[in-house]
Protein backbone atom coordinates (compact mmCIF):
# COMPACT_ATOMS: atom_id res chain seq x y z
CA UNK A 1 0.00 0.00 0.00
CA UNK A 2 1.40 3.42 -1.11
CA UNK A 3 1.87 6.07 2.12
CA UNK A 4 -0.89 8.67 1.31
CA UNK A 5 0.33 12.33 1.20
CA UNK A 6 -2.63 14.08 3.41
CA UNK A 7 -2.24 18.04 2.10
CA UNK A 8 -2.55 18.15 6.28
CA UNK A 9 -0.47 15.39 7.56
CA UNK A 10 -0.20 17.31 10.58
CA UNK A 11 -3.25 15.93 11.84
CA UNK A 12 -2.13 12.47 12.65
CA UNK A 13 0.22 13.92 14.91
CA UNK A 14 -2.45 15.21 17.57
CA UNK A 15 -4.54 12.57 20.03
CA UNK A 16 -7.52 11.05 19.66
CA UNK A 17 -9.21 10.53 23.16
CA UNK A 18 -12.60 10.79 24.17
CA UNK A 19 -13.30 9.95 27.54
CA UNK A 20 -16.84 11.95 28.37
CA UNK A 21 -20.17 13.37 26.86
CA UNK A 22 -19.45 16.71 28.09
CA UNK A 23 -15.11 17.61 28.10
CA UNK A 24 -14.57 20.50 25.61
CA UNK A 25 -15.08 19.57 22.44
CA UNK A 26 -11.70 19.81 20.47
CA UNK A 27 -12.67 18.30 17.33
CA UNK A 28 -14.79 16.27 15.21
CA UNK A 29 -16.13 14.10 12.25
CA UNK A 30 -19.34 15.67 10.45
CA UNK A 31 -20.97 15.66 6.73
CA UNK A 32 -22.55 18.60 5.28
CA UNK A 33 -25.50 17.68 3.62
CA UNK A 34 -24.63 16.38 0.02
CA UNK A 35 -26.76 16.10 -3.27
CA UNK A 36 -27.61 12.78 -2.48
CA UNK A 37 -30.09 13.92 -0.12
CA UNK A 38 -31.76 16.12 -3.03
CA UNK A 39 -32.17 12.50 -4.66
CA UNK A 40 -35.03 10.95 -2.39
CA UNK A 41 -38.13 10.60 -3.25
CA UNK A 42 -41.09 9.71 -1.11
CA UNK A 43 -41.26 6.10 -2.70
CA UNK A 44 -38.05 5.26 -1.48
CA UNK A 45 -37.35 7.21 1.87
CA UNK A 46 -38.38 4.61 4.56
CA UNK A 47 -36.39 1.62 2.47
CA UNK A 48 -33.23 4.42 2.49
CA UNK A 49 -34.34 5.35 6.28
CA UNK A 50 -35.03 8.67 6.00
CA UNK A 51 -37.83 10.27 7.79
CA UNK A 52 -39.10 12.75 5.16
CA UNK A 53 -38.52 14.40 2.20
CA UNK A 54 -36.22 17.61 2.38
CA UNK A 55 -35.54 20.71 0.95
CA UNK A 56 -31.38 20.71 0.58
CA UNK A 57 -30.65 24.13 -0.02
CA UNK A 58 -32.55 25.26 3.01
CA UNK A 59 -31.16 22.86 5.06
CA UNK A 60 -27.65 23.72 3.79
CA UNK A 61 -27.85 27.30 3.82
CA UNK A 62 -30.01 28.28 6.38
CA UNK A 63 -29.53 25.58 9.12
CA UNK A 64 -26.49 23.19 8.39
CA UNK A 65 -24.16 26.54 7.58
CA UNK A 66 -25.17 27.65 11.21
CA UNK A 67 -23.98 24.57 12.91
CA UNK A 68 -20.48 24.62 10.85
CA UNK A 69 -20.27 27.97 11.94
CA UNK A 70 -20.78 27.06 15.53
CA UNK A 71 -18.95 24.87 15.35
CA UNK A 72 -15.89 26.08 13.78
CA UNK A 73 -15.84 29.70 16.56
CA UNK A 74 -15.70 26.91 19.36
CA UNK A 75 -13.23 24.89 17.55
CA UNK A 76 -11.29 26.35 15.40
CA UNK A 77 -11.96 30.36 15.42
CA UNK A 78 -9.06 31.48 13.13
CA UNK A 79 -10.96 29.68 10.28
CA UNK A 80 -14.06 32.22 11.02
CA UNK A 81 -13.46 34.83 13.39
CA UNK A 82 -13.89 38.55 11.62
CA UNK A 83 -14.87 36.42 8.29
CA UNK A 84 -18.32 36.31 9.26
CA UNK A 85 -19.63 39.24 6.46
CA UNK A 86 -17.71 37.92 3.75
CA UNK A 87 -18.69 34.20 4.16
CA UNK A 88 -22.33 35.13 4.49
CA UNK A 89 -22.12 37.45 1.49
CA UNK A 90 -21.22 34.59 -0.77
CA UNK A 91 -24.46 33.21 -2.20
CA UNK A 92 -22.20 30.03 -3.79
CA UNK A 93 -21.07 28.99 -0.03
CA UNK A 94 -17.69 28.42 -1.15
CA UNK A 95 -16.38 28.56 2.36
CA UNK A 96 -19.05 25.20 2.69
CA UNK A 97 -17.42 23.15 -0.08
CA UNK A 98 -15.18 20.62 0.72
CA UNK A 99 -14.38 20.33 -2.63
CA UNK A 100 -13.42 23.93 -3.33
CA UNK A 101 -10.34 26.29 -2.81
CA UNK A 102 -12.27 28.54 -0.58
CA UNK A 103 -13.14 25.78 1.67
CA UNK A 104 -11.99 26.59 5.45
CA UNK A 105 -10.30 22.95 5.21
CA UNK A 106 -9.88 22.91 9.26
CA UNK A 107 -8.10 20.52 10.95
CA UNK A 108 -10.56 20.36 14.26
CA UNK A 109 -13.74 20.00 12.42
CA UNK A 110 -13.66 17.66 9.84
CA UNK A 111 -15.91 16.79 6.75
CA UNK A 112 -15.26 12.67 6.38
CA UNK A 113 -15.85 13.84 2.36
CA UNK A 114 -12.37 15.28 2.80
CA UNK A 115 -10.89 12.80 4.43
CA UNK A 116 -12.63 10.29 1.56
CA UNK A 117 -11.16 12.32 -1.20
CA UNK A 118 -7.52 12.23 0.42
CA UNK A 119 -7.46 8.44 0.52
CA UNK A 120 -8.41 8.32 -2.83
CA UNK A 121 -5.46 9.74 -4.15
CA UNK A 122 -3.81 6.51 -3.67
CA UNK A 123 -4.30 4.38 -6.44
CA UNK A 124 -4.53 0.82 -4.83
CA UNK A 125 -7.22 2.57 -2.46
CA UNK A 126 -9.13 3.79 -5.32
CA UNK A 127 -9.22 0.53 -7.28
CA UNK A 128 -10.42 -1.68 -4.20
CA UNK A 129 -12.77 0.88 -2.56
CA UNK A 130 -14.08 0.98 -6.86
CA UNK A 131 -14.34 -2.87 -6.58
CA UNK A 132 -15.80 -2.90 -3.18
CA UNK A 133 -18.37 -0.22 -3.72
CA UNK A 134 -19.59 -1.59 -7.24
CA UNK A 135 -19.90 -5.25 -5.69
CA UNK A 136 -21.99 -4.39 -2.68
CA UNK A 137 -23.60 -2.30 -4.99
CA UNK A 138 -24.31 -4.74 -7.89
CA UNK A 139 -22.79 -2.38 -10.78
CA UNK A 140 -21.92 -3.23 -14.04
CA UNK A 141 -18.44 -3.66 -15.09
CA UNK A 142 -18.75 -0.45 -17.64
CA UNK A 143 -20.05 1.26 -14.40
CA UNK A 144 -16.84 0.09 -12.41
CA UNK A 145 -14.94 1.12 -15.74
CA UNK A 146 -16.48 4.60 -15.88
CA UNK A 147 -16.01 5.28 -12.30
CA UNK A 148 -12.16 5.48 -12.26
CA UNK A 149 -12.42 7.91 -14.52
CA UNK A 150 -13.08 10.38 -12.37
CA UNK A 151 -9.98 12.53 -9.87
CA UNK A 152 -10.23 11.44 -6.12
CA UNK A 153 -12.87 14.58 -5.44
CA UNK A 154 -15.43 14.55 -7.59
CA UNK A 155 -15.38 10.46 -6.91
CA UNK A 156 -15.56 10.81 -3.00
CA UNK A 157 -18.85 12.58 -3.84
CA UNK A 158 -20.20 10.07 -6.46
CA UNK A 159 -19.52 7.04 -3.62
CA UNK A 160 -21.43 9.54 -1.15
CA UNK A 161 -23.94 10.79 -3.02
CA UNK A 162 -25.04 8.04 -5.34
CA UNK A 163 -25.07 10.28 -8.25
CA UNK A 164 -22.69 11.27 -11.35
CA UNK A 165 -21.83 15.03 -11.76
CA UNK A 166 -24.78 15.06 -14.74
CA UNK A 167 -26.87 14.00 -12.01
CA UNK A 168 -27.37 10.37 -13.12
CA UNK A 169 -27.96 8.37 -10.35
CA UNK A 170 -25.53 5.18 -10.38
CA UNK A 171 -26.83 3.65 -6.86
CA UNK A 172 -29.09 5.17 -3.76
CA UNK A 173 -27.54 7.90 -2.18
CA UNK A 174 -26.74 8.26 1.87
CA UNK A 175 -29.70 10.73 3.48
CA UNK A 176 -28.08 9.17 6.88
CA UNK A 177 -24.40 10.14 6.09
CA UNK A 178 -25.17 13.82 8.20
CA UNK A 179 -25.49 11.60 11.44
CA UNK A 180 -21.76 10.56 11.42
CA UNK A 181 -22.48 9.60 14.71
CA UNK A 182 -23.83 6.17 13.40
CA UNK A 183 -20.36 5.38 12.06
CA UNK A 184 -18.11 5.32 14.60
CA UNK A 185 -17.40 6.31 18.04
CA UNK A 186 -13.95 7.24 20.34
CA UNK A 187 -14.13 5.30 23.40
CA UNK A 188 -10.88 6.77 25.49
CA UNK A 189 -7.76 5.93 22.77
CA UNK A 190 -9.87 3.77 20.84
CA UNK A 191 -12.54 3.85 18.08
CA UNK A 192 -15.74 1.59 18.08
CA UNK A 193 -16.86 1.27 14.15
CA UNK A 194 -20.51 0.48 13.74
CA UNK A 195 -22.43 -2.38 11.93
CA UNK A 196 -25.17 -0.76 10.40
CA UNK A 197 -28.19 -3.02 11.22
CA UNK A 198 -30.38 -1.80 7.53
CA UNK A 199 -28.50 -2.51 4.32
CA UNK A 200 -29.42 0.87 3.14
CA UNK A 201 -26.12 2.04 5.58
CA UNK A 202 -23.88 -0.85 4.33
CA UNK A 203 -21.76 1.55 1.99
CA UNK A 204 -21.56 4.50 5.03
CA UNK A 205 -19.57 1.21 6.94
CA UNK A 206 -17.79 0.56 3.84
CA UNK A 207 -16.13 3.65 2.75
CA UNK A 208 -16.18 4.40 7.17
CA UNK A 209 -13.81 1.54 7.48
CA UNK A 210 -11.46 2.69 4.88
CA UNK A 211 -11.21 6.12 5.90
CA UNK A 212 -10.20 4.95 9.54
CA UNK A 213 -8.15 2.29 8.16
CA UNK A 214 -6.08 4.22 5.74
CA UNK A 215 -6.50 7.67 6.48
CA UNK A 216 -3.18 9.25 8.03
CA UNK A 217 -5.34 10.67 10.79
CA UNK A 218 -5.71 7.47 12.46
CA UNK A 219 -2.55 5.91 11.69
CA UNK A 220 -1.37 5.59 14.73
CA UNK A 221 -4.95 3.82 16.09
CA UNK A 222 -4.51 1.79 13.96
CA UNK A 223 -4.17 -1.72 16.55
CA UNK A 224 -7.38 0.30 18.63
CA UNK A 225 -10.08 0.15 16.19
CA UNK A 226 -12.59 -2.24 16.93
CA UNK A 227 -14.35 -4.89 14.39
CA UNK A 228 -17.28 -6.10 15.76
CA UNK A 229 -17.57 -9.70 14.83
CA UNK A 230 -20.41 -11.88 13.34
CA UNK A 231 -21.37 -14.66 15.26
CA UNK A 232 -18.97 -16.99 13.68
CA UNK A 233 -22.27 -19.47 12.58
CA UNK A 234 -24.33 -17.01 10.89
CA UNK A 235 -23.98 -17.71 7.86
CA UNK A 236 -25.59 -21.49 9.06
CA UNK A 237 -28.12 -20.51 10.74
CA UNK A 238 -31.92 -20.08 9.49
CA UNK A 239 -33.12 -17.10 7.86
CA UNK A 240 -35.36 -16.74 10.47
CA UNK A 241 -32.83 -16.51 13.32
CA UNK A 242 -30.44 -14.19 11.25
CA UNK A 243 -32.88 -11.20 12.75
CA UNK A 244 -32.82 -12.83 16.52
CA UNK A 245 -31.24 -9.92 18.79
CA UNK A 246 -29.04 -13.51 20.51
CA UNK A 247 -27.27 -14.41 17.17
CA UNK A 248 -27.45 -11.10 14.84
CA UNK A 249 -24.42 -8.60 15.32
CA UNK A 250 -25.16 -4.68 14.83
CA UNK A 251 -24.35 -1.83 16.31
CA UNK A 252 -24.92 2.12 15.47
CA UNK A 253 -23.15 4.76 17.21
CA UNK A 254 -26.24 6.43 18.80
CA UNK A 255 -26.33 3.54 21.05
CA UNK A 256 -22.70 3.73 22.29
CA UNK A 257 -21.80 6.68 25.07
CA UNK A 258 -18.55 7.32 25.97
CA UNK A 259 -19.85 8.99 29.67
CA UNK A 260 -16.66 8.31 32.31
CA UNK A 261 -13.31 7.60 31.60
CA UNK A 262 -14.31 4.06 33.24
CA UNK A 263 -17.49 3.81 32.25
CA UNK A 264 -19.37 3.44 28.64
CA UNK A 265 -23.35 3.00 27.41
CA UNK A 266 -24.38 0.57 25.29
CA UNK A 267 -27.75 0.77 23.98
CA UNK A 268 -29.73 -2.19 22.89
CA UNK A 269 -32.32 -1.15 20.52
CA UNK A 270 -33.80 -0.91 16.72
CA UNK A 271 -30.66 -0.57 15.97
CA UNK A 272 -28.00 -2.75 18.56
CA UNK A 273 -28.58 -6.17 19.43
CA UNK A 274 -27.34 -7.96 22.53
CA UNK A 275 -25.16 -10.11 20.68
CA UNK A 276 -23.23 -7.02 19.15
CA UNK A 277 -23.51 -5.79 23.19
CA UNK A 278 -21.57 -8.54 24.48
CA UNK A 279 -18.85 -8.96 22.07
CA UNK A 280 -18.31 -5.22 22.88
CA UNK A 281 -17.96 -6.11 26.70
CA UNK A 282 -15.39 -8.41 25.99
CA UNK A 283 -13.02 -6.58 23.71
CA UNK A 284 -13.36 -3.80 26.17
CA UNK A 285 -12.77 -5.27 29.46
CA UNK A 286 -10.54 -8.12 27.96
CA UNK A 287 -7.77 -4.95 26.61
CA UNK A 288 -8.71 -3.06 29.73
CA UNK A 289 -10.06 0.53 27.91
CA UNK A 290 -12.77 0.77 30.16
CA UNK A 291 -14.25 -1.19 33.87
CA UNK A 292 -17.54 -0.99 33.88
CA UNK A 293 -20.04 -1.32 30.62
CA UNK A 294 -23.51 -0.12 31.16
CA UNK A 295 -26.31 -1.84 28.66
CA UNK A 296 -29.76 0.50 28.29
CA UNK A 297 -32.01 -1.82 26.63
CA UNK A 298 -34.80 0.29 25.14
CA UNK A 299 -38.02 -0.73 23.27
CA UNK A 300 -37.83 -1.19 19.60
CA UNK A 301 -39.95 1.70 18.53
CA UNK A 302 -38.95 3.64 15.39
CA UNK A 303 -39.85 7.37 17.97
CA UNK A 304 -36.22 5.98 19.94
CA UNK A 305 -34.11 4.50 17.23
CA UNK A 306 -30.82 4.98 19.79
CA UNK A 307 -30.63 6.30 23.40
CA UNK A 308 -28.94 9.29 22.26
CA UNK A 309 -32.97 10.00 21.22
CA UNK A 310 -34.20 9.67 24.39
CA UNK A 311 -31.01 10.98 26.78
CA UNK A 312 -27.97 13.37 26.55
CA UNK A 313 -25.99 14.91 29.04
CA UNK A 314 -25.98 18.26 29.54
CA UNK A 315 -23.31 19.58 31.61
CA UNK A 316 -21.76 16.83 34.19
CA UNK A 317 -24.60 17.05 37.16
CA UNK A 318 -27.35 17.75 34.10
CA UNK A 319 -29.10 15.47 32.06
CA UNK A 320 -31.90 16.28 29.55
CA UNK A 321 -34.61 13.35 29.21
CA UNK A 322 -37.70 11.76 28.29
CA UNK A 323 -40.22 11.45 31.14
CA UNK A 324 -41.97 8.46 29.60
CA UNK A 325 -38.87 6.54 30.26
CA UNK A 326 -37.56 7.63 32.88
CA UNK A 327 -38.99 7.45 36.84
CA UNK A 328 -42.21 9.74 35.77
CA UNK A 329 -43.11 6.61 33.35
CA UNK A 330 -42.22 3.82 35.92
CA UNK A 331 -44.27 5.62 38.38
CA UNK A 332 -46.93 5.84 36.05
CA UNK A 333 -46.76 2.19 35.37
CA UNK A 334 -46.18 0.96 38.83
CA UNK A 335 -49.85 2.60 39.18
CA UNK A 336 -51.78 0.82 36.75
CA UNK A 337 -52.92 -2.86 36.94
CA UNK A 338 -51.77 -3.70 34.14
CA UNK A 339 -47.92 -3.61 35.41
CA UNK A 340 -49.01 -6.08 38.24
CA UNK A 341 -50.99 -8.33 36.15
CA UNK A 342 -48.78 -8.64 33.19
CA UNK A 343 -46.06 -11.22 32.45
CA UNK A 344 -42.73 -10.15 33.70
CA UNK A 345 -40.89 -10.31 30.80
CA UNK A 346 -42.32 -7.27 28.90
CA UNK A 347 -40.23 -6.87 25.49
CA UNK A 348 -41.23 -3.20 25.18
CA UNK A 349 -39.88 -2.37 29.23
CA UNK A 350 -36.77 -0.86 29.57
CA UNK A 351 -34.19 -2.58 31.10
CA UNK A 352 -30.55 -1.59 32.84
CA UNK A 353 -27.71 -3.54 34.10
CA UNK A 354 -24.34 -2.82 34.51
CA UNK A 355 -21.33 -5.00 34.48
CA UNK A 356 -17.77 -4.32 36.00
CA UNK A 357 -14.95 -6.09 34.52
CA UNK A 358 -13.91 -8.72 37.23
CA UNK A 359 -17.28 -9.30 38.38
CA UNK A 360 -19.36 -9.45 35.37
CA UNK A 361 -21.37 -12.45 37.04
CA UNK A 362 -22.57 -9.96 39.61
CA UNK A 363 -24.35 -7.18 37.59
CA UNK A 364 -25.94 -4.21 39.35
CA UNK A 365 -29.62 -3.39 37.55
CA UNK A 366 -30.77 0.27 38.14
CA UNK A 367 -34.59 0.99 38.35
CA UNK A 368 -34.84 3.88 36.06
CA UNK A 369 -32.99 6.07 33.98
CA UNK A 370 -32.22 8.79 36.65
CA UNK A 371 -30.49 6.56 38.78
CA UNK A 372 -28.03 5.42 36.09
CA UNK A 373 -27.45 9.14 34.98
CA UNK A 374 -26.97 10.45 38.86
CA UNK A 375 -24.31 7.86 39.78
CA UNK A 376 -22.30 8.37 36.26
CA UNK A 377 -22.46 12.29 37.54
CA UNK A 378 -21.72 11.44 41.65
CA UNK A 379 -19.58 8.16 41.12
CA UNK A 380 -17.78 8.61 37.81
CA UNK A 381 -17.74 12.25 37.00
CA UNK A 382 -17.25 13.13 41.52
CA UNK A 383 -19.97 15.95 41.19
CA UNK A 384 -20.64 17.33 44.72
CA UNK A 385 -23.44 18.96 43.15
CA UNK A 386 -27.20 17.84 43.24
CA UNK A 387 -27.72 16.04 39.75
CA UNK A 388 -30.40 17.60 37.86
CA UNK A 389 -32.85 16.71 35.26
CA UNK A 390 -34.62 18.51 32.28
CA UNK A 391 -37.47 16.97 30.88
CA UNK A 392 -38.34 16.36 27.19
CA UNK A 393 -41.56 18.62 26.36
CA UNK A 394 -41.23 19.99 30.34
CA UNK A 395 -43.37 16.07 30.98
CA UNK A 396 -46.33 17.80 29.97
CA UNK A 397 -48.66 16.29 27.28
CA UNK A 398 -48.58 15.49 24.27
CA UNK A 399 -45.24 17.90 24.26
CA UNK A 400 -42.92 15.20 25.86
CA UNK A 401 -43.28 12.73 23.07
CA UNK A 402 -43.74 15.64 20.26
CA UNK A 403 -40.39 17.20 20.96
CA UNK A 404 -38.11 13.65 21.67
CA UNK A 405 -39.67 13.17 18.06
CA UNK A 406 -37.70 16.46 16.83
CA UNK A 407 -34.64 15.59 19.04
CA UNK A 408 -35.01 17.49 22.09
CA UNK A 409 -33.51 14.83 24.15
CA UNK A 410 -30.54 14.76 21.32
CA UNK A 411 -27.94 17.73 21.96
CA UNK A 412 -24.61 17.68 21.44
CA UNK A 413 -22.24 19.58 24.81
CA UNK A 414 -19.26 21.97 22.95
CA UNK A 415 -18.35 22.36 26.71
CA UNK A 416 -19.61 21.67 30.35
CA UNK A 417 -22.71 23.35 30.49
CA UNK A 418 -22.75 24.64 26.64
CA UNK A 419 -25.14 22.83 24.33
CA UNK A 420 -26.33 23.19 21.27
CA UNK A 421 -29.90 21.89 19.26
CA UNK A 422 -32.75 22.35 17.41
CA UNK A 423 -35.05 25.65 17.93
CA UNK A 424 -38.40 24.23 17.70
CA UNK A 425 -38.86 22.31 20.85
CA UNK A 426 -40.03 25.25 23.02
CA UNK A 427 -41.47 23.44 25.96
CA UNK A 428 -38.00 21.56 26.74
CA UNK A 429 -36.36 25.23 26.26
CA UNK A 430 -38.53 26.39 28.53
CA UNK A 431 -37.64 23.86 31.27
CA UNK A 432 -33.70 24.42 30.45
CA UNK A 433 -34.31 28.29 31.26
CA UNK A 434 -35.80 27.80 34.58
CA UNK A 435 -32.44 25.75 35.70
CA UNK A 436 -30.71 28.96 34.71
CA UNK A 437 -30.04 28.67 31.04
CA UNK A 438 -29.94 31.33 28.44
CA UNK A 439 -31.15 30.33 24.95
CA UNK A 440 -29.36 32.35 22.03
CA UNK A 441 -30.21 31.51 18.34
CA UNK A 442 -27.16 30.48 16.37
CA UNK A 443 -27.46 33.54 14.25
CA UNK A 444 -27.35 36.09 16.49
CA UNK A 445 -24.48 34.38 18.79
CA UNK A 446 -22.35 34.53 15.87
CA UNK A 447 -23.15 38.04 15.69
CA UNK A 448 -21.82 38.92 19.36
CA UNK A 449 -18.85 36.73 18.66
CA UNK A 450 -17.81 38.69 15.97
CA UNK A 451 -18.68 42.43 17.85
CA UNK A 452 -16.43 41.04 20.73
CA UNK A 453 -19.20 40.97 22.91
CA UNK A 454 -18.67 37.29 24.26
CA UNK A 455 -16.40 34.41 23.54
CA UNK A 456 -16.85 30.37 23.80
CA UNK A 457 -14.77 30.61 26.67
CA UNK A 458 -17.29 33.04 28.50
CA UNK A 459 -20.16 30.80 27.80
CA UNK A 460 -21.90 29.24 31.02
CA UNK A 461 -25.03 27.79 30.88
CA UNK A 462 -26.20 28.51 27.31
CA UNK A 463 -28.56 26.71 24.93
CA UNK A 464 -27.27 27.51 21.47
CA UNK A 465 -30.20 27.48 19.10
CA UNK A 466 -30.23 25.80 15.70
CA UNK A 467 -32.41 26.38 12.88
CA UNK A 468 -34.32 23.38 12.24
CA UNK A 469 -37.41 23.04 10.01
CA UNK A 470 -35.60 20.96 7.52
CA UNK A 471 -33.27 19.41 9.90
CA UNK A 472 -35.33 17.78 12.12
CA UNK A 473 -37.31 16.05 9.70
CA UNK A 474 -33.77 14.15 8.53
CA UNK A 475 -34.80 12.52 12.31
CA UNK A 476 -31.40 13.46 14.27
CA UNK A 477 -30.27 16.28 15.84
CA UNK A 478 -26.73 17.93 16.74
CA UNK A 479 -25.76 14.64 19.01
CA UNK A 480 -26.18 12.57 16.03
CA UNK A 481 -25.22 15.06 13.35
CA UNK A 482 -21.28 14.66 15.44
CA UNK A 483 -18.73 12.19 15.77
CA UNK A 484 -16.23 13.43 18.39
CA UNK A 485 -12.82 12.35 17.90
CA UNK A 486 -10.75 14.51 20.53
CA UNK A 487 -12.36 16.02 24.31
CA UNK A 488 -10.71 17.97 26.86
CA UNK A 489 -11.04 15.99 29.81
CA UNK A 490 -13.69 16.95 32.07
Amino acid sequence: MHKIQSKNQTMANDDIRVSSEVGTLKRLLIHSPDRGLGKVVPSKAQDWLFEDIVHLETMRKEEYDYYVKILLYFLDPDKIQGKLAEIDADPQRNFFKPDHPDYFRSDAVIDIQRLLAEILEDEVIRTRLISGICAVERCSFAIQNQLYTYDPVELSKILISGSLPDRTMLFAPLPNFIFTRDIGIVINDHILLNKPAKLARTREAFLAQYIFFFHPLFSRYRDKIIEIPDNEHHFLLPDNELSHDYTRSTLEGGDVMMVAPNHLLIGCSERTTLYAAQQVIRFLFDRNVVEKVTIVKIPKKRDFMHIDTIFTQVKRNMWVLLGSLGRTGDEAKKRDLLHFLAPKEQPEEMRIIQFTKGTEHKPLEFENLEDLLTSISRDDLGCLEPVRFIYSGNSEFPFGAREQWTDSCNLLALKDGVVIGYDRNDKTLEAFRRVGFESVRAADLLERFERGETTPEQLENTFILLPSAELSRARGGSHCMSLPLLRASV
